[in-house]
């Protein structure tokens, strides 16, 4: 479950910091010909949907987390799916792919397998349920 917390708090704060940052340069120095094959003019349409439907969905998903709630599996699920879409939609728009993509590419994967090792939907994953995480985390002091 912690391994969990820590991709999707540093997801979110990627996705929102990014978006931020696209916000106030106009892209962070990226031409404006990446947007050739979208239906985008300018960054700040693509700075708000990676602040919205990554970087909240992500920020959602940790709250949900750190606050042990029942849908906390189902929206992260969702947000390793929204960064997922993200990041090929990006390569496919910008017909190209670094190492950035490939890093919130996996993380996204890792949030979704990290779901299904953690829901038991997979046997043969490890699985905490989340009831025994809220009653360890509480022993401790973390709750």
């Amino acid at each position: 479950m912690r391994t969990l917390i820590v991709v999707v708090i540093f997801n979110a704060l990627s996705a929102v910091g990014g978006s931020l940052a696209m916000f106030f340069t106009n892209g962070l120095g990226m031409p404006t010909s990446f947007l050739e094959n979208s239906p985008f003019t300018s960054f700040f349409l693509p700075a708000l949907i990676l602040l919205v439907g990554v970087g909240g969905t992500q920020a959602l998903a940790a709250g949900l987390l750190l606050g042990y709630r029942e849908s906390s599996l189902l929206w992260t699920a969702f947000a390793g799916f929204a960064m997922i879409i993200w990041i090929l939609t990006e390569t496919v728009i910008i017909q190209g792919f670094s190492w950035l993509q490939a890093i919130y590419f996996t993380t996204g994967i890792a949030e979704l397998a990290l779901v299904l090792a953690l829901s038991g939907i997979v046997s043969w994953l490890p699985r905490i349920e989340l009831d025994a995480w809220r009653k360890r985390s509480t022993l401790h002091g973390r709750a």
